[in-house]
Formats: structure tokens, sequence, C-alpha cells
């Protein structure tokens, strides 16, 4: 996943070394120039009065000549300034610039008009104060009535212009506060917030019958706050970087993600300091910035993504923007209590997971298929699986686990709420597969038996059972799934014990042609015969061995119930009843030890020929009936056919003691359902 800022690309990609790369100090504002200082003041024209008028009527035609080449706009605003300067000869600007720097303040005397501009045009702000003073006596003098309108207009014009001329001293700076020096940017914001009292003072006042032009409120900081709009838009729409591996988009929401946190850290580190707390100049470009990301997530979003983008949106949406640059350790406490709400509107962000899920299932889907047509080519081929660690080894459930894996990681990445709905999907979609699975791996069982490498592939896609089983218990599937995987494994053991069980069935029919003489003998190469087989088996994963072992276990008992049930004579004495007994417990104790030597874990089966030794030794009815009870709690599938079958054995039992003995099974045991088949493995009658 992507780490707080670092953007280090999608999760599995490599971060392109400098394709981030800040250049330049952050939120290093573009020069201002002269051309730019114009339009800032003509910008705000809408709040200065029209040019100004002539003024009183002209005494002689000279004068009157003036006029009419008078220059328009500013210029002529700035022409008024002229009147009643010295001619050519007496001292201008460069006199007044060696004389000493007057402090002029709410009190005291005004200075001249002529000065104030040229303190404003060398950039001094001190001149706010008395220009402030001209503003308030001008109001004083027409609410007085004692001037000509005339006059007032023509007065109202110079401190008009005298306006323009601050208002481009202070904002100038604010375009690029961090360039300006500290105490510069103090004094500016001293001036802003000395014009924001007093637009609420005119405007508390209310308005008031006069001849002059309504100029107050002048909204200098919201003029302030749509610089810092446009310039975080001039920031924020700078093209990306180049970065290899990343697409458009990725690079874009890169870049713009990176200058946001990096220049509201600036902000809140080296501007925050300096603004008065009522500015809140954090929140003004929160805002901004948040505005400008939005819009632009829009205007993408409206187009018909691919895949990968439609993840990246969502992935910056929902989890990148609110917890590593809102939330980031740097920035949390300063933007707890603004409210910037989402990138996108909540229906669009759903519509947006709608595609993501729709999109990852089905990719997740075409992956899986395609890695599993991969794999049975490679069985129809006779193409030998790897081995691993001494064991037959294949690709495919590490393939199809990593699959679902990241599907998962992807969408959880984005909220865990996602990973819980994709997970629902892509077990489903895992089913599916392993159902596939086991139909592809029977068809490989039933056409590929000539193959050279046909049992070393059985062995491999029977180890590929285990990796399935950790991950779905890792992910708390359903049982549902773990079905085609029994299944699998099933058939693959029986390929596997075929021809060992083949190789067996002469040798367990000689315990009935012999009538048990030989028993010892046939055991012992029964035994032999297995023990000669087993390294076929070792390249099984030690728990498959195990299973393997059980089902070999479970084969021998049960083929020697079943000769022991075909058992063709009768025995009426007690004593051929106990010899027998006792062959059948000393054969039982053999497979019992040889069993658990190589193996076996079944040791549940360790009462099943020992408990019909007994009670083919036991003389007492009653006491019979006590271990057909005790022997139908372990073997549930213990059925009246088969006691019967070794009842026959018993000579000596009357018919009605026969029935008594076998209404015993009638009664319920109570045991588990789960109890593993035996006798259920054995046709009687």
């Amino acid at each position: 996943m992507l780490q707080t800022m670092t953007f280090q690309g999608l999760p599995g990609q490599q971060r392109v070394p400098g394709a981030l790369d800040f250049p330049g100090s952050t939120l290093k504002f573009r020069s201002a120039s002269e051309a730019e200082s114009e339009a800032s003041m003509s910008e705000a024209s809408s709040e200065d009065p029209v040019p100004l008028p002539e003024a009183e009527v002209a005494q002689d035609e000279e004068e009157a000549s003036k006029k009419k080449k008078k220059p328009k706009g500013l210029a002529g605003m700035f022409s008024i300034f002229t009147k009643g300067k010295k001619k050519k000869g007496q001292s201008g600007a460069a006199e007044h610039e060696g004389k000493p720097e007057a402090k002029p303040g709410l009190g005291g005397p005004l200075p001249t008009v002529e000065e104030l501009k040229a303190d404003l045009e060398l950039g001094r702000l001190e001149a706010a104060g008395p220009l402030m003073r001209l503003e308030r006596e001008l109001q004083e003098a027409a609410a007085a009535g004692g001037l000509s309108e005339e006059e007032l207009v023509r007065r109202q014009s110079k401190v008009e212009a005298l306006y323009v001329l601050l208002r481009d001293q202070v904002l100038g700076p604010l375009r690029r506060p961090l360039e300006a020096a500290p105490e510069r940017l103090r004094q500016v914001l001293d001036v802003l917030a000395e014009q924001e009292r007093e637009d609420r003072r005119v405007a508390a006042a209310g308005p008031q019958p006069s001849a002059l032009a309504a100029t107050r409120p002048r909204h200098w900081l919201q003029l302030w706050q749509r610089t810092v709009a446009q310039e975080v838009e001039e920031r924020m729409g700078r093209p990306a970087a180049p970065a290899e591996g990343l697409s458009e988009a990725e690079r874009t929401f890169l870049s713009m993600g990176r200058t946001m946190k990096e220049d509201l850290e600036a902000v809140v580190q080296r501007l925050k300091p300096l603004f008065p707390a009522e500015f809140g100049v954090v929140a003004v470009y929160a805002e901004s910035y948040h505005a400008q990301f939005a819009a632009q997530l829009a205007a993408v979003a409206q187009f018909e993504l691919c895949q990968r983008d439609t993840y990246m949106l969502l992935l910056w949406v929902q989890n990148l923007y609110p917890n590593d640059i809102i939330n980031s350790a740097s920035l949390a406490g300063e933007l707890q209590g603004i409210n910037l709400g989402s990138l996108l509107p909540p229906k669009q962000v759903r519509l947006l997971e709608a595609t993501f899920l729709y999109n990852e299932v089905a990719s997740v889907k075409e992956l899986m298929a395609r890695a599993l047509d991969l794999e049975s080519q490679r069985w129809a081929q006779d193409v030998a699986p790897e081995r691993l660690n001494g064991h037959c080894h294949s690709e495919l459930a590490i393939d199809i686990i990593q699959i679902i894996s990241q599907g998962q990681v992807k969408a959880e990445s984005i909220t865990p709420d996602l990973g819980k709905q994709i997970q629902h999907m892509l077990l489903a979609e895992l089913a599916a597969f392993l159902r596939s699975y086991q139909r592809a791996f029977e068809d490989f069982l039933e056409r590929c038996k000539q193959l050279r490498h046909y049992r070393a592939n059985v062995m491999a896609n029977i180890n590929n059972c285990l990796s399935f089983r950790i991950s779905l218990e890792k992910w708390q599937a359903p049982e549902g799934p773990l079905g085609p995987l029994n299944e699998l494994k099933s058939h693959g053991f029986d390929t596997l014990l075929q021809g060992l069980f083949w190789d067996l069935k002469p040798l367990f029919k000689r315990f009935t042609q012999t009538r048990w003489a030989a028993s010892a003998q046939t055991l012992e190469e029964i035994v032999s015969t297995v023990e000669t087989r087993l390294p076929e088996f070792s390249e099984l994963r030690q728990c498959f061995q195990e299973e393997l072992m059980e089902l070999v276990h479970l084969h021998l008992v049960k083929e020697y119930i079943v000769r022991l049930c075909k058992r063709r004579v009768v025995l009426k004495t007690a004593e051929q009843q106990q010899q027998l007994a006792r062959q059948v417990l000393a054969n039982a104790e053999v497979i019992q030890h040889f069993c658990t030597q190589i193996g076996s874990p079944a040791t549940w089966l360790h009462h099943a020929l020992p408990t019909l030794a007994e009670i083919i030794r036991l003389q007492d009815p009653s006491a019979i009936k006590i271990e057909v009870a005790t022997y139908a709690t372990w073997y549930p599938d213990f059925s009246k056919g088969h006691l019967s079958a070794i009842l026959a054995i018993k000579g000596n039992l009357s018919s009605s003691e026969v029935k008594s003995i076998r209404s015993i099974l009638d009664v319920h045991t109570g045991a588990p359902e789960a109890a593993k088949a035996l006798f259920s493995l054995i046709k009687v009658g």
C-alpha cells in the first residue's frame, strides 16, 4: 500500500526514483511583474469610482486645454496629484526622499495627497493610517454639506486612487507570502486587518445619505482569498513529472497529493504564526486545495476509467486523502475543525466501488481459469512436476492463493468494509474454481493413466490440497469449498493405492481358503507386500503420507473382518472358539504394530479386531451383549448383519440367544455423527 505520503506507487510496484521529486521550495509562488501589478488593480476596479470627471470650470483656455488632454484610467487619477506641485526646478520626489521619513498615524496633521502617493509608491505602509483618516474626513465633510458635489467627487477620486496603490502594496506580498520578509508580512497583515475592521464599522453604521459613491466594504480579505484560490489552482494544475510504470491518472493523483500536503505543512509552520487568527489562513488554504483536488478528481471520474485507474481513484478518495493527508501527524490537529468532506459525492463513490468489485472479481475469475488451463496442459503433456523438499510440487495452489489474496488486499487498501464485501465474492469464486479443478483432475485420472509422470502429478495435486486448506482456514471460509478438495484428494489416494490393494487381494483370500491354519504366515506376506510398496508414496507431503497410511490401515482391518465374516466353518466348542480368538487377537496386534510403525494415526481402529476376538471367546450371552453394546458405540455402522456373521462362528449359541444378543443393537448408542466408516464398507449376506 502507498506509505504515508511517500507515494511509492501501487502495491507490488517499485517506487520510481525521482518520479515525484518536487521542484523548488514549497509554496513558492510566481514572481510579481509590473503587468501583474496593474492586473491586480484593474481586477478590483469595480470597487473604485469611474475615472475622474472634469473638475472646476477652467478660468482660461490654457487650463481648459490641459483638461482635454488629461489621460484616462489610473493614469488619469494620478494626474490629479500634479495639481499644486512645484513646477520645473522645484524639489520633487528625490527631495522628498532625502527628508527624514515621516511617521504619520491617526493623530497629528495629515500629510498631503502628494506625500501619501509618494509614500505608497515607495511601499511605506505607514501611509495606510493617514489615508484612512483622509477617507473619514471626506465622509464627515460630505455629511456636513459644506462642499459642492463636484468637489466631493474630485477629492474622493484622489482617495480612491491612493487606495488602489495601497491595495497593490498589500495584496502583492500576499500572492507569495513565503517569499516576503516576516516583518513586511506582519505590516501587510496589520493593514489588511485594519481595513476589515473599517469595513465592519461602516457596515454596522448602515447606509448614510451622501453625495459620495459607496466604497465600503472593500472586501480585501475576499480578494486575498481569491488570490489564494488562483495560486492553488495553478500549483495543483501543474503537469506531473514522468514516472515509468504509472498511468497518467496515477501520476496526477500523486503529484496533487504531494503538493497539497507539503504546501499545507508550510502554511501551518510558517504562515499561521504570522497571520491574525480571524483570517483562518490554514482553513483558507486547506479549503482551496480541497476544492482543486475534488474538482480534478471529479473531472477524471467523468471518463470511462480502466480497472487500474478506478482502483487508484477509490484509493485516493477513501484512504490516502483522508488518512495520509487530512489526518496525517503533521496536519490532523490543524484540519480537525475544518469540514473538508469527501473528494467525491457518496453516490458516486458507491458507484465506483460497485464497478471496482465487478472488475476485480471478473479479473480474479479469469486469472484462476487461465492458471488451471495452463496446469491441465502440463499434465496432458506429461511434464514432470517440480520437486520441493523431496515432495512433488505444483505452483497451481500458490498461484490461485496469490490471485485471491491480491484481490483481497486491493479492496482492503481502499476500506476495510470493501475488503469484507469482496471476501465473500472471492470465496464464492474460489469454491467454483475448486469444483472446476476437481473435474479437470478427474478427467486427467481417467485419460492419462499411461503417462510416465502420471503418479507424480497425482501426488503433486494431492499436495496442493494442503495449501488450499490452510488458506481457507485463514480466511474463515465456510465448509463448502473443502468438499471438492476432499473429493480430489480421495480420488488421488484411490489411484495411488489401487495397485497395492490389487496385490493384497489374493493374499487375503487365503484366510478362508486355508481355514485360518496359516493365518500368521499369510499376514506376514501381507505386511511384507505393503512395506515393499511404501517408497512409492514418499513424495507426498508428510500429512498426506499419514492419511494414506491410515487408508492402508483401514484396508487391512476391513479385509481381515471381511474374511472373518465369510468363514465357512462353525466352531461348536468353547475351546475352538478360544483358539480362533487367540489367532485373531495375535493378528490384530501384528496389524496394529505395523501400521503404527509406518505412520498411521488411526487409533480409532485399534478396538476393531480385539473386540471381535473377545466376542468370539466369550460364552456367556450377557457378557457378549455388553461387548456388543460397547462395540456399537465405537463403530456405529456395526449392523445386525455384521453381528450375525460373527455369531455364526459360535455354533453353541441357540437361536433365542442369538436373537437376544442381536436385539442389543436396537438400542440407540448415541454415537457421534462424525464417526468414521468401517463396517459400512463391508458387505455381508
